[in-house]
C-alpha cells in the first residue's frame, strides 16, 4: 500500500445469513463457502494480504465459531474478530461497533461473497493510490455489469469521466456494478448515534454530495450470491487462466 493517507486496515463483513446460498449454509456459514478449493473469504483476504494490508477485523454473527477457527491459521494478517453473535448489527452499524479495531484513519471494506480474478495490476493498490479525502467521502471499487459473473441485477451506478458515482435511477441500467470492496472515512459511523444500521445510506448521501467515486475494476469479479453462481464462478476461474 502507499503511504500518507491510505488504508491501514480493513473492515471484513462476514457476519450475514448466507440465505439465499441454502441448504449450503444450513451447517457452514456463506464465508466458508468453497470456490475453486478455497473459502470465499481466503479468497479476499489473500488479495489483501498480497496488497500488502497487514490488519484486518472480520464480524462474526451467523455460525462465528467457525469463522473464528478458520481464521486462526492465518498468519498473513494480523486478525481481530467483532463479535456480533449477540445481535446483528448490519453493515453499518457492524462498522461502528467495530471501531475500537479499525483505529480513526481510513479503512477498506469488503464483502465475503464476492472476489476478483486480478488484472495486470493489484486493484487495491490502485483503489489505494486513487483516495483523496480531500475530494471524497467514500471511494469503491467497481465492475462492468455486463461482463461481471453472477450479476442477475441491472447495475448500480454509472462513473463519469471524473471517476464520481451517481446512483442509478429504478428504470435504468447502469454500466457499473459495485464490487463490495471500497475505502471510507471513520467519522460518519463514529457520529451516529444508532446501533443497527445500513451502510448504503451513506454511499448515497455521499453521491448526491458528488462526494462518492469509483475505480474500475481490472480483471474480472465474480458474485457468488447462490448455490448456482459457485459453478459459474468456478468455470470463469478456468476460462480466464486459460
Amino acid at each position: 500500500m502507499s503511504a500518507g493517507s491510505s488504508p491501514k486496515n480493513a473492515m471484513i463483513f462476514a457476519a450475514g445469513l448466507g440465505t439465499r446460498m441454502r441448504p449450503i449454509t444450513n451447517t457452514i456459514p456463506k464465508p466458508l463457502v468453497d470456490v475453486r478449493g478455497k473459502a470465499l473469504i481466503d479468497h479476499v483476504l489473500d488479495a489483501f494480504a498480497k496488497a500488502g494490508l497487514k490488519q484486518a477485523v472480520v464480524n462474526v454473527h451467523y455460525l462465528g465459531d467457525q469463522i473464528e477457527t478458520h481464521l486462526e491459521s492465518r498468519k498473513d494478517l494480523r486478525i481481530s474478530i467483532s463479535d456480533e453473535r449477540a445481535k446483528l448489527l448490519d453493515q453499518g452499524g457492524g462498522i461502528r461497533k467495530a471501531l475500537p479495531l479499525l483505529g480513526d484513519g481510513p479503512f477498506f471494506v469488503a464483502n465475503t461473497d464476492a472476489f476478483w480474478v486480478e488484472g495486470p495490476t493489484s486493484n487495491l493498490r490502485r483503489l489505494a493510490d486513487a483516495w483523496d479525502p480531500e475530494r471524497m467521502d467514500a471511494l469503491l471499487l467497481v465492475a462492468p455489469t455486463a461482463t461481471s459473473v453472477g450479476v442477475d441485477w441491472p447495475g448500480d451506478f454509472h462513473l463519469d469521466q471524473e471517476g464520481r458515482l451517481t446512483k442509478r435511477a429504478q428504470s435504468e441500467v447502469a454500466a457499473f456494478v459495485y464490487s463490495g470492496v471500497g475505502i471510507l472515512k471513520t467519522e460518519p459511523f463514529a457520529n451516529d448515534p444508532r446501533e443497527i444500521f445500513r451502510l448504503s445510506p451513506f454511499l448515497f448521501e455521499a453521491a448526491e454530495k458528488g462526494r462518492l467515486f469509483g475505480v474500475r475494476l481490472e480483471g474480472l469479479w465474480l458474485h457468488v450470491g447462490t448455490p448456482e453462481a459457485i459453478g459459474e464462478a468456478e468455470a470463469a476461474i478456468d476460462r480466464s487462466a486459460l
